[in-house]
């Protein structure tokens, strides 16, 4: 039987690769290798209690729901009502509200409704009216309730290694769809499809990719910076500062074949990824603050201490540091 690595395994590569940079820099620098620190983890994902909208139940009698028989939302109701309906996934019960909202809106547009006596008739246009201004809320609770959403923030996750930078279309795929969902909810030109939906969620549900990418900024943004930090200390002593010019091929092919490849496979993925996240929350037309909050620290493509913008400080430090020691010390080589 062939044994696979964990995901806190494949992290080590990732790790690996930075420290053997470290390494292979201080031992060009005559200096002493940083001393790795830990990176810090992502935080828990707020409880559901703080994510979740609580939406009141609506309750009309059996007489009152069978008075609005003909607009067909009594099998739906029931269903809804049922044991199974009780525990239903989040995406079921999202598309259960759809399915009642869009029957409710067509009955109010239709013969159906002038037949209805005036109670009925004000009730329907009132269960209408209130499913819409309650369906930002049900598609928010879909989303942050779904065991697949939940679980792409998962801190039991590590950093991506070298070989698993690759864009993951089907994973934006399945963003785009919960975006479209979410926009077209209330558009009834449009029709949401189960079987898609719960084929992205599948998709969704193969990875902890948000937090994976979080880890990796968080890695990547730490090695850098203590690297920087090595050659800050080193620029500050000596014009070239290398004591052995001829170190230098070896870092360079280091930076060039093992290095640079990562961080420019990593600064595709993370911006790619991190952007289809902000468009999925950019859709939604309501939150809640604590997720406003872990958003803002942790999400955030502007934000100046969020991974996102850390890593981008970092590497454009290190890219400055890398060209000046090349500047002067490639110079000193050749003369």
């Amino acid at each position: 039987m062939g044994l696979s690595l964990t995901g806190c395994e494949r992290g080590k590569e990732t790790d690996a690769l930075f420290t053997t940079y470290q390494q292979r820099l201080a031992a060009a620098l005559d200096a002493t290798p940083p001393t790795p620190g830990t990176p810090n983890n992502i935080p828990a994902f707020p409880d559901a209690d703080d994510r979740l909208f609580e939406i009141p139940d609506i309750r009309e009698g059996m007489l009152d729901i069978y008075a609005l028989r003909e607009c067909r939302i009594g099998v739906l109701v029931a269903n809804r009502n049922n044991q199974l309906g009780k525990v239903a996934a989040p995406s079921q019960r999202w598309l259960y509200e759809l399915k009642l909202w869009r029957r409710l809106e067509a009955c109010a547009h239709s013969d159906v409704a002038q037949q209805l006596d005036d109670e009925d008739r004000q009730r329907l246009e009132r269960l209408t009216r209130t499913k819409a201004e309650r369906m930002p809320m049900a598609s928010w609770n879909a989303l942050f309730s779904s065991e697949e959403w939940v679980g792409s923030f998962s801190r039991a996750s590590g950093p991506l290694p070298p070989d698993s930078l690759t864009i993951p279309t089907e994973a934006l795929a399945a963003l785009r769809y919960l975006r479209t969902m979410t926009t077209r909810q209330l558009d009834t030109d449009w029709q949401p499809d189960s079987t898609i939906l719960e084929q992205h969620l599948k998709t969704l549900r193969e990875a902890p990719l948000t937090a994976q990418v979080l880890r990796s900024l968080q890695l990547a943004s730490l090695r850098l910076e203590e690297a920087n930090r090595l050659y800050a200390t080193a620029e500050a002593t000596t014009s070239c500062p290398l004591v052995d010019v001829g170190r230098l091929d070896t870092v360079k092919d280091y930076v060039e074949n093992e290095l640079s490849p990562y961080l420019e496979g990593l600064n595709r993925l993370a911006g790619t990824w991190l952007g289809a996240v902000e468009a999925l929350l950019n859709a939604q037309q309501v939150a809640r603050e604590a997720i406003t909050e872990y958003r803002h620290r942790w999400l955030s493509l502007n934000n100046p201490t969020a991974p996102w913008q850390r890593y981008l400080n970092a590497r454009d430090t290190h890219r400055q540091h890398w060209l000046r020691l090349l500047r002067l010390c490639s110079n000193e080589k050749t003369t």
